[in-house]
């Protein structure tokens, strides 16, 4: 029944801040803290191949970095404290707020790709069938080689 019958759809940040499946969003989708459960326990889609890569790391330190270099620099110019009070005050916030934000931006990331690759998920592909590279990515081929993503190098032309 894994894969069979009808799911309305889930947003993906909805799905993202529970931590959810992103197809049915109502089974779990972490066995751990980030590790990806091997399947959903409700709907039974196969989420045990399903990466986010560096996306959600890059995310946090990016949105993360801009909102406290921007309290620490409020900090320093309105209330001048000495330089050990930022050195109590940030490090636990970075470390908290990055490790908080870090399951639900993976969930996001895996919910998103779920949306606009759906038909990845739980396929093996090798580029065979779908025209991809095995990551999603297009294969357009080499344009220095004159080859417009076919496959063939211009042989029989």
């Amino acid at each position: 029944m894994a894969g069979e019958g009808y799911y309305p759809p889930v947003s993906a940040f909805s799905a993202g801040l529970r931590c959810v499946c992103p197809r049915c969003g109502r089974g779990r989708l972490f066995k751990g803290f980030l590790e990806t459960a091997r399947m959903c326990n409700a709907c039974g889609l196969e989420l045990a191949s399903q990466d986010s890569g560096d996306g959600p790391a890059v995310f946090i330190i990016l949105i993360l970095g801009f909102v406290v270099v921007g309290l620490a620099l409020w900090t320093e110019i309105a209330h001048e404290p000495p330089l050990w009070v930022h050195a109590l005050l940030w490090p636990p916030l970075i470390l908290g707020a990055s490790l908080g934000l870090l399951r639900p931006c993976k969930a996001a990331m895996i919910a998103l790709q779920y949306r606009n690759r759906g038909h990845t998920f739980g396929a093996d592909t090798g580029g065979a069938d779908t025209g991809t590279s095995g990551k999603g990515d297009l294969d357009t081929g080499d344009p220095g080689r004159g080859d417009s993503g076919r496959g063939d190098s211009g042989k029989g032309r």
